[in-house]
């Protein structure tokens, strides 16, 4: 759920949370739903790991009135095809090769959005209740639930500013172990037993303010610049870290010609890392994309770390966007 979704925003570092404006809102600030004219659906897909994983989303969105929006969006990252080697060794210390079996381990998100206009001229508010999903093989799965809640407001002059407060009440995942398939692996090393996990697992609140701002040049050619900082309430290696919690900037633009074709680049995920000789090395994760857009349907790319500057999972991204006013 943290790893973002849309190839036009990740081009952009997800410096999207105060702009963002159509269904993929859904997952960035629900509050940015209400900028829809009609129903619209986005795909997308990734490969992560040399294709070993996969990670695709899928979200629809249409507005219920002028005041107010709905959206339903699913993620699902997961590795297929795994090799079960737990039980290749027989009794007799013999290696059978046809001992072995696959399993999948599978991560769904899945999240029901509401967007309002409140009574303030250019504030909106926006809502997600997020269902979790996890599942590995048969040996365990989890289920999880949590709200997120956010705002957008819009100045007189197009300066846009969002606030999306992530898992607000933190989110829990209960999961269910099969002990019974437990037994058959914890001492399938000999002196090496494995103790049975902890079956809760949370994930705290997180907070991304966001500030934006499109400029117009000779009426074809637009620029949006915009910026975020990622909060997390925890302290760990962001640019800016303290006991209570961490700050990682991210910054995006979307250079844009007619309102058909865009350029956008991006950096964000910001880190002070831990070398070898203990020294600290701050990184950074560069981003780029393109995207065309003709009569309702968008087409994006993003390639979210260039020359690899980060030790972040990077991948081609590739996302389709329809607007339903097409078929009328």
């Amino acid at each position: 759920m943290n790893i973002g979704v849309d190839a036009a925003a990740l081009g952009m570092s997800g410096a999207v949370t105060s702009h963002t404006a159509d269904v993929n809102s859904g997952y960035w600030n629900p509050a940015g739903l209400l900028a829809l004219d009609d129903n619209q659906l986005a795909l997308m897909h990734s490969s992560y790991f040399a294709n070993i994983a996969n990670y695709d989303y899928a979200a629809y969105a249409m507005p219920l009135d002028d005041r107010s929006a709905v959206a339903i969006s699913l993620i699902r990252f997961a590795v297929d095809d795994i090799l079960n080697t737990t039980q290749l060794i027989d009794e007799q210390g013999n290696i059978n090769y046809d001992r072995i079996s696959l399993f999948s381990t599978a991560d769904y998100g899945l999240t029901f959005s509401y967007a309002r206009k409140l009574p303030v001229q250019g504030l909106n508010y926006g809502v997600n209740a997020k269902v979790i999903r996890r599942i590995i093989g048969n040996f365990a799965s989890s289920w999880g639930f949590g709200l997120d809640a956010a705002i957008q407001f819009e100045t007189n002059n197009n300066w846009k500013f969002g606030i999306m407060a992530r898992d607000i009440t933190t989110t829990f995942n209960a999961w269910a172990i099969d002990e019974d398939e437990f037994e058959t692996i914890k001492d399938a090393v000999e002196g090496q037993n494995q103790e049975l996990p902890e079956t809760t697992e949370i994930t705290i609140p997180k907070l991304q303010i966001g500030i934006s701002k499109k400029f117009n040049f000779n009426y074809d050619y637009t620029l949006l610049a915009a910026a975020n900082l990622n909060v997390r309430f925890e302290e760990n290696n962001d640019i800016i870290s303290t006991s209570f919690a961490s700050v990682n900037p991210a910054l995006g633009f979307e250079f844009g010609y007619i309102d058909m074709v865009y350029l956008r680049a991006g950096m964000g995920n910001f880190q002070n890392e831990l070398q070898i000789d203990n020294s600290e090395q701050l990184t950074f994760q560069p981003s780029f994309g393109l995207g065309f857009k003709y009569n309702g349907i968008q087409v994006d790319y993003a390639f979210t770390d260039i020359g690899d500057q980060s030790v972040a999972l990077y991948s081609n991204i590739f996302s389709l966007k329809l607007d339903f006013s097409i078929f009328r």
